[in-house]
């Protein structure tokens, strides 16, 4: 009986020279994912979901969740660190639509999207966002959580283009 052939030392060289290069390539796909996409964990409860993929390519579409880093405000930093972590909020108005105020009803293009408060639960003041049409690059977002802190106030305002992280797709 003969015994089994063995492959070739070219074969085997073949084949690790290609099983190199499919974890070269695999290595490769997945750190480009990587560059563009994140887990965010929200541990606040102005919104329902608590996980989020974050896609950093994808601009944002109304009724998305955007995934952005807040400015260093003293109110922000009062609540949520001297680095606060990034918020997640919907996409409620787009460049170029109207934000308008009635009295505490927020109004994007003539339709009611939040209310504000005078004051925070802790007694701050709380200055009302901003209002006209919203700039190109920028989006007015927010939650309909009535302790949301979001584009209804000053501390937050529209949120542009270069604060902004991604898109968020909820996950749970």
């Amino acid at each position: 009986m003969a015994p089994p052939s063995e492959p070739s030392r070219q074969a085997r060289r073949w084949l690790a020279v290609g099983g190199l290069g499919l974890c070269l390539a695999g290595s490769s796909a997945l750190a480009a994912w990587r560059d563009d996409h994140a887990l965010l964990i929200n541990t606040t409860q102005s919104l329902p979901n608590w996980a989020f993929w974050i896609d950093r390519q994808r601009d944002p579409r109304r009724g998305d969740f955007v995934v952005f880093n807040p400015p260093r405000t003293p109110l922000i930093v009062a609540h949520f660190g001297k680095v606060p972590t990034p918020f997640a909020k919907r996409v409620l108005g787009m460049p170029g639509d109207v934000v308008t105020r009635d009295g505490p009803v927020v109004l994007i293009d003539g339709r009611e999207v939040a209310r504000i408060k005078a004051f925070s639960k802790r007694g701050e003041k709380l200055e009302p966002g901003p209002v006209g049409r919203i700039p190109e690059h920028c989006y007015y977002l927010g939650t309909a959580h009535a302790d949301g802190f979001d584009s209804r106030y000053a501390d937050v305002g529209f949120v542009c283009r270069d604060r902004i992280v991604g898109t968020g797709e909820s996950v749970l």
